[in-house]
């Protein structure tokens, strides 16, 4: 679901036109970045939790070169879901047949293995697009 969806959706039950929606939805997201900005914390009752915490500074390897490098401390913003949130969305969840429910994670999180036919022909391919030497 986009912005987009949500301001179809209210516009069409509160009656009014998109672009008046629009511009409610926005203000309320900017308010909510706004007020993260300065105070740090917003609790919206029966909704959630939205709170900026500082990551630690540490240090990491780059996958590609397998060379260590710094991460530098820095702001990041998480969110909590409210309880109420959270039983509905389980709720929901679990009410879903098992066939109809998304995958925990999608094909392309998924490590590719030596013995997979995917990786196999990809590997083939690369191979057969390489000039001989």
């Amino acid at each position: 679901m986009t912005k987009k969806d949500i301001v179809r959706n209210i516009s069409e039950e509160m009656g009014l036109t998109q672009q008046q929606t629009k511009d409610v939805v926005q203000r309320t997201f900017d308010s909510i970045v706004e007020m993260l900005a300065i105070e740090g914390r917003i609790e919206l009752r029966n909704f959630g939790v939205f709170e900026v915490k500082r990551r630690a500074a540490r240090k990491a390897r780059n996958p590609r070169t397998n060379i260590q490098v710094e991460v530098p401390e820095r702001m990041v913003v998480v969110f909590k879901p409210g309880k109420e949130m959270e039983a509905k969305v389980n709720k929901m969840v679990s009410n879903r047949p098992v066939a109809n429910r998304p995958p925990l994670f999608p094909p392309s999180w998924v490590a590719k293995g030596p013995n997979d036919p995917a990786l196999a022909s990809e590997t083939n391919k690369s191979k057969k697009q390489q000039p001989d030497r």
